[in-house]
């Protein structure tokens, strides 16, 4: 069954987070949000943009928890999707809820 692109990301986001949710047995990957998820057009690869509460040291941490995650992630996966190939995870987080946060202060501080 072919999938158009837009809807294998979001099955891809679901999926993923119900994994780090539930199946993971690494509880600090349980704090893991994933936002968005974006494939490129042949679908080979999946850029998962995640975020996590907490200070750099435990974005860091995280992010080395997620690579090393990367492959259990992918079997979960590929055995919920009928598709040929599983694209290839890779993990960037995602800082634009800080960024927001940053025009919403500068914003304000113009309305004053």
């Amino acid at each position: 069954m072919p999938y158009k692109k837009e809807r294998l990301e979001k099955i891809l986001e679901r999926e993923i987070g119900s994994s780090l949710l539930m199946e993971s047995k690494d509880d600090r990957l349980k704090f893991v949000t994933i936002t968005k998820v974006s494939l490129t057009n042949d679908l080979s690869l999946a850029t998962v943009y995640y975020t996590v509460l907490g200070s750099s040291e435990q974005q860091i941490a995280t992010d080395k928890l997620l690579q090393e995650a990367k492959g259990f992630l992918r079997s979960i996966v590929s055995k919920q999707l009928t598709i040929r190939k599983t694209p290839d995870l890779k993990f960037k987080f995602d800082d634009s809820y800080e960024k927001g946060n940053k025009i919403d202060e500068i914003l304000r501080g113009l309305q004053k």
